[in-house]
């Protein structure tokens, strides 16, 4: 249902599973010990891995909600094929939406990855999956991903919803997020107008 490699201008877009993905890199990533993990994870609903299982352990769910066309999980590389992280479009099939999330690296940061993956994740959601709407956020005070998606959302057409008080748990606290949504007819909207 989903496809195996998505490309964008800088990057490739692989399943996030045992077949594509090493494991040590994905720990080496995002292990409890890796550089810079701490940042990456402030504003995320996930822990840091503990160990090389427990990101083993995410590829086979990954695997398994890809299997049953739940979520479509990719793991995100370079041109120079380093992992940067992943992305994911979680599908509502009830409600006809796409939700995207992505986590990067430190290192990549700033380069433009996290929009290339969201518009990726967009034209999936619509022009393969047809869904109706394309949902995607950030929690509050994560700046960097506010400016992230602020800027996706004005390139494909979109709006902010508003926020959700008390949505996303992460660690001992309860963050706020801030929704943005394009429809189908917007996003064509403004391919159109280019």
């Amino acid at each position: 249902m989903f496809p195996e490699t998505i490309e964008t201008d800088s990057l490739t877009l692989n399943p996030l599973r045992e077949e594509y993905v090493d494991v040590f890199d994905l720990y080496d990533l995002f292990g409890e010990e890796s550089d810079g993990v701490a940042d990456v994870f402030e504003y995320v609903p996930q822990e840091p891995y503990a160990s090389v299982k427990e990101a083993r352990d995410q590829l086979i769910k990954a695997e398994t909600a890809w299997e049953e066309a739940e979520t479509a999980q990719y793991a995100v590389y370079t041109s120079d094929n380093n992992l940067a992280g992943y992305a994911v479009l979680s599908i509502e099939w009830e409600r006809q939406t796409g939700n995207i999330g992505f986590i990067l690296a430190k290192p990549y940061w700033g380069q433009g990855y996290a929009g290339e993956c969201a518009t990726a994740l967009t034209e999936l959601a619509f022009d393969q999956l047809d869904l109706e709407l394309v949902a995607i956020g950030y929690e509050e005070g994560n700046e960097r991903s506010k400016r992230a998606v602020e800027k996706f959302i004005n390139t494909v057409g979109g709006q902010y919803d508003g926020v959700l008080r008390n949505w996303t748990p992460i660690g001992d606290e309860i963050a706020d997020h801030h929704r943005y949504t394009v429809t189908q007819g917007q996003y064509q909207q403004t391919r159109h107008d280019k």
